[in-house]
């Protein structure tokens, strides 16, 4: 074989392996590339344009491809030319030389274009994997941050809502406000208004007040006046003594020659008070003693009252008055002035306002209207004119015990005798003795003989 066809084959063997040749698997191992940095969720727009700029890369390379193998074609081509232009290559040695070494050199050329073309399109496959891979991560990260942003939007939404609906809460609060405060302004005005309307009607109602207190006084003392200045009628009178009498009844027992000695005595009276106290009057002559005898120790005392239909209570002591020696007043608690239910008689103050008073028998039966006079030698007594009687009443004596009422309806004083009425105007004991079983050492003996000392005392017209 001579040279120049040995030339001719090898070119077409080289070309041959060259176009043959698997150049990615024989590429060599890239360095590691550093890993793209994360990109925020705001860098989609920046990844779509980059992934824009590869495609079009990617086009581009494409089209040198393209056209690589489309001059590999020609080439193949122009080999099988020349095979079928061996013999005729011959002839024409020296200008296929000089092809040859043009068709080397390009070959070398085209070699290295192959080879950059490969490991270009290799890279970019990689990359664009691996930009895939991102572009991939990326979207499910735009996802993720789409639904967090929407329910962010969801939430700024709910808590707008919630904000409008405050701020309607708020104008609606301010609004109350205003208005509670204008209906406190008004409350107050009106408070304020009826503050001094209320003022204004105490003021009056206290004029009133005054003016109904001293018209009330004034009435009081008018009806005082009246009362004191207008008289009883004597049947008025002995009927209040008849609904308000009380029964009162002594007991006494001492010991005599034979046997206990008994006295009892039982009266009607009433009820007196002198303004702290009440007491029940009496005359000696309705108890069980007298200033007669000489004065006697007496082992048992009982003083008891009694109203229909059943009440009783007793007295534990009783006083014989200084006024006059014969009275005796025997004191009774509210208690039981209550519960006997009567009438408890005023002290006179003017007893000398009428010329005239009503006798009232001590039993009861009887009661009349008479005139009395004053008697200067003795100014605790009234003498009661027997001799002029207005107006009798009943089988009526006037005699001693008898109770003196004024025209006014008080007590004016007790008969001490037939004539002369003891004026009582105080209850200053004389001497007190009390009740019970058991006096046989009390001295009454001695109170009784001091007593009928003072009495016998007396001028002789009182005794």
């Amino acid at each position: 074989m001579n040279r120049t066809l040995l030339l001719i084959l090898c070119d077409f063997l080289l070309l041959n392996l060259l176009a043959l040749t698997r150049w990615e698997k024989a590429e060599p191992a890239r360095p590691v590339q550093p890993p793209v940095p994360q990109l925020g969720a705001n860098a989609q727009s920046a990844d779509q344009d980059l992934l824009t700029a590869m495609r079009r890369s990617l086009a581009d390379e494409r089209g040198l491809r393209e056209q690589t193998a489309a001059e590999l074609s020609s080439t193949a081509a122009a080999l099988s030319t020349r095979e079928q232009e061996l013999t005729a290559a011959e002839t024409e040695r020296v200008r296929l030389g000089t092809s040859l070494a043009q068709t080397q050199q390009a070959a070398a050329t085209l070699t290295q274009k192959v080879a950059a073309a490969t490991q270009e399109t290799s890279l970019t496959k990689e990359e664009v994997a691996r930009l895939q891979k991102e572009l991939e991560a990326k979207r499910a990260e735009a996802d993720r941050q789409q639904q967090a942003l929407a329910t962010l939007e969801k939430q700024q939404t709910e808590a707008r809502a919630r904000i409008e609906n405050l701020s309607v809460a708020v104008k609606v609060a301010e609004q109350e406000k205003v208005l509670l405060k204008e209906t406190a302004d008004t409350y107050k005005q009106q408070a304020q208004a009826e503050r001094v309307e209320r003022e204004k009607v105490q003021a009056t109602t206290i004029q009133l007040a005054a003016g109904v207190g001293q018209l009330a006084e004034k009435s009081a003392d008018l009806t005082r006046e009246i009362r004191d200045n207008r008289p009883i009628n004597a049947n008025v009178l002995y009927s209040d003594f008849l609904a308000n009498r009380v029964n009162t009844s002594f007991t006494a027992i001492r010991p005599g020659l034979i046997g206990n000695v008994t006295r009892t005595k039982a009266a009607q009276t009433v009820l007196v008070t002198d303004g702290v106290q009440i007491y029940a009057l009496l005359h000696l002559a309705d108890s069980p003693f007298s200033f007669i005898e000489p004065g006697l120790e007496w082992d048992k005392i009982a003083v008891e009252f009694t109203r229909p239909p059943s009440y009783r209570s007793t007295a534990g002591s009783f006083a014989f008055l200084s006024l006059d020696p014969r009275v005796i007043a025997i004191p009774v608690s509210a208690a039981q002035a209550a519960a006997l239910g009567a009438k408890v008689y005023q002290t006179t103050l003017d007893p000398v306002k009428f010329p005239d008073v009503v006798l009232i028998s001590s039993s009861g039966k009887g009661y009349g209207e008479v005139s009395f006079k004053l008697d200067a030698s003795q100014p605790g007594y009234v003498r009661v004119d027997n001799r002029i009687v207005k107006r009798l009443f009943g089988d009526y004596d006037p005699t001693r015990g008898d109770l003196v009422l004024s025209k006014t309806g008080e007590l004016l004083g007790v008969m001490v005798t037939n004539d002369y009425c003891a004026l009582v105007n105080n209850f200053l004991p004389a001497h007190w003795v009390k009740t019970g079983d058991d006096l046989h050492n009390a001295g009454i003996a001695a109170v009784l003989n001091d007593l009928g000392a003072r009495y016998r005392a007396l001028p002789f017209r009182l005794q």
